[in-house]
């Protein structure tokens, strides 16, 4: 089953899959024009036959800006265009790949009236990822370190994500009352059975090795040996995804999710995600818990009673589509979400969300509305509608540039 050009949930490269069926990223806008200052967020290094393109904010964790899109998206135009260059890499600066969008910046350009920036941001962003799930030369992605919401949906659409160690993947934008998007309703509903549910909802963490598992990963390294895989990557002169995977098969490693891991629950995901609505869902979990006496569950709720009861709703519904919609069209979907979303008054629970994760850190949210059963149809349906006088809808080259399914 081929979701991306890279995120194939098969047996490859010797490994069978195992499926059994914000720190504070404070910062302020970038002006486009200051080339110097762009230019040192994003890095390029030029090895022989390939580029590798270095995302550089490591003290916010590499969250990615507009500017930092329109530079990516520019780069990655000339190099498809080069007949010198045959493979691009992307990887990141200090102790993350990328932690994301900077959902702090945002929330302080919607508190300051710049909704046309707050436009820009998920605009140019979500247009690098699909110039990167569309792109026409091998792209390999190095997650070492922090790959959350953004990181992973300038990663994931690529054809090899090579995971380690210090991988931490997740989709969070629950508890900051916002959804996951940036492709995460595309990538998150075709996993196995139903964790897309399950990592949207919670936002729970998932390391590198059960990213492999899931195909989220098409590649495990341990972090030492990718200075020898940069290496060897940098002494090929190839756009042919076959050699580069056998490259990057030569300094992988056989790996499984260890004993804890939610991969051991499938079943009991399964049981208790597949469902149609929050409600639902949550009745299930607490049966369970109350059957098995099974503390995941009891987790598990926990995590679903601190996230916006609201984003639950939309979150929900939007990995329920993104499984009978292709990557642009998520992408679509997602951007009028997500302006819907910041642009209302109230209730607005994405800026209370950052305003308590982030900004204050007092971790206290003030959801509007407060609980599920005050979470009318009215309201999800909201997110979904077209955006009228906020604005014309995502556009994305698509009769230019084949969508993959």
């Amino acid at each position: 089953m081929q979701i991306f050009k890279g995120l194939v949930l098969k047996r490859s490269h010797g490994i069978r899959r195992f499926l059994p069926q914000y720190r504070n990223l404070c910062s302020h806008s970038i002006n486009p024009d200051d080339n110097e200052e762009l230019q040192n967020q994003v890095l390029v290094e030029g090895k022989g036959h390939s580029r590798t393109a270095i995302l550089n904010r490591p003290s916010a964790l590499n969250a990615l800006t507009a500017s930092m899109g329109v530079r990516l998206k520019k780069l990655y135009e000339s190099w498809e265009g080069n007949p010198d260059i045959g493979f691009v890499v992307m990887k990141g600066s200090g102790r993350a790949f990328c932690a994301g969008g900077d959902v702090v910046t945002l929330y302080r350009l919607r508190n300051e009236g710049k909704m046309e920036d707050c436009k820009e941001f998920f605009r140019e962003l979500y247009s690098f990822m699909y110039l990167v799930g569309t792109y026409l030369k091998p792209h390999v992605a190095i997650l070492n370190g922090v790959t959350m919401g953004g990181g992973a949906g300038v990663s994931i659409p690529g054809t090899f994500r090579v995971a380690t160690e210090k991988t931490v993947f997740a989709t969070p934008e629950t508890l900051i009352g916002f959804h996951p998007d940036a492709g995460a309703s595309f990538y998150l509903s075709h996993l196995p059975g139903h964790i897309g549910e399950y990592l949207a909802l919670t936002g729970e963490k998932l390391n590198g090795a059960e990213m492999l598992a899931c195909g989220l990963a098409t590649h495990y390294s341990l972090s030492a040996r990718l200075p020898l895989i940069e290496e060897r990557l940098g002494t090929l002169v190839t756009d042919d995804p076959s050699v580069i995977e056998s490259s990057l098969e030569h300094y992988c490693d056989l790996v499984y999710p260890d004993k804890k891991s939610v991969f051991h629950r499938i079943e009991t995901i399964d049981k208790c995600f597949g469902h149609d609505t929050v409600e639902e869902i949550i009745d299930a979990l607490e049966s369970e818990a109350t059957r098995s006496n099974n503390e995941w569950c009891t987790w598990a709720l926990q995590k679903l009673k601190e996230a916006s009861p609201l984003s639950l709703k939309v979150s929900l519904r939007s990995i329920q589509e993104g499984r009978f919609q292709t990557h642009d069209q998520c992408l679509i979907r997602e951007y009028r979400m997500s302006i819907q979303g910041i642009s209302r008054e109230a209730p607005n629970n994405f800026c209370e969300g950052v305003r308590a994760r982030l900004v204050d850190k007092d971790l206290a949210p003030k959801w509007d509305p407060p609980s599920l059963n005050q979470v009318s149809k009215d309201m999800v349906d909201s997110y979904f509608l077209p955006l009228g006088e906020l604005g014309p809808d995502l556009e994305l080259p698509t009769k230019l540039r084949e969508a993959f399914t």
